[in-house]
């Protein structure tokens, strides 16, 4: 059974067609990544699945249920968590507690029980603490957990983010291009992240324009150009795709 079933999905802004007639399926457990040129369509997709966007028609389905268009709290019950090309962190809080938000669907946030500061409260508090301070160790953040957000470098904050993602408890994570903006040696940090998390379980949906992250890591890839498929496969299927070289690819290709 597919985690996520994409079926006929389209997207116009006015007469711009901006996702045309877009399916495909994502099993659970892998690395799937969507590439394209600018203005291809691959964030409007991500919109559309995250309920950002309400699509012009089509329909999205995560494990058989079907939640076109719901908001992002139904779709994170559901375990579906994403970060975002622009930063989306909190500067004036620490790290710890930009972690600490993305676990509020596993917390008590009943007012009455926070109010009065009851047992349970206090221990669920010191729970996803522990989780958070937990989680930034897992993206390599060790040295961050007592930081505050606004005075980590670019590289960590991207990775924070992804930390953030990761405390909803996802069955499925959407990364829009994890890799902008970082040197070789944070690409390779990123690299390194993606796959631990596919290995612990966590299915993943990438966005990404770095082709060595996207040939590394991923077990099936779409190409998307004018908001339509273009081609699906494997990498190496991929790169060696006469249309996917003359549409985006171009020297790229060579860069194995």
């Amino acid at each position: 059974m597919s985690l996520l079933r994409i079926k006929e999905l389209s997207k116009s802004f006015g007469g711009v067609h901006a996702l045309s007639d877009l399916s495909f399926k994502i099993y659970p457990g892998t690395i799937y990544s969507i590439i394209g040129p600018n203005g291809a369509g691959k964030t409007t997709l991500f919109n559309l699945i995250t309920g950002l966007y309400q699509p012009t028609r089509g329909k999205v389905w995560i494990n058989d249920v079907e939640l076109t268009g719901k908001p992002s709290h139904v779709l994170a019950s559901h375990g579906l968590s994403r970060s975002f090309q622009n930063l989306q962190i909190f500067m004036n809080m620490s790290a710890l507690e930009n972690v600490m938000v993305g676990n509020h669907l596993h917390v008590n946030t009943r007012l009455l029980p926070t109010i009065l500061r009851l047992p349970s409260i206090t221990r669920g508090d010191k729970k996803c603490r522990e989780f958070a301070a937990e989680l930034m160790q897992y993206v390599g953040l060790d040295d961050y957990i007592t930081a505050r957000a606004d005075s980590m470098p670019y590289g960590a904050l991207k990775r924070l983010e992804i930390a953030r993602a990761l405390a909803t408890k996802p069955k499925l994570l959407l990364l829009d291009e994890p890799a902008a903006g970082l040197n070789p040696q944070e690409t390779h940090a990123i690299d390194r992240l993606i796959r631990r998390i596919a290995k612990d379980g966590v299915t993943v949906l990438l966005i990404e324009h770095d082709m060595h992250l996207v040939w590394g890591v991923s077990d099936r890839i779409m190409v998307i150009d004018h908001g339509r498929e273009l081609a699906v496969g494997n990498a190496e299927e991929i790169r060696n795709n006469p249309k996917v070289v003359e549409a985006y690819l171009g020297q790229q290709a060579k860069d194995r």
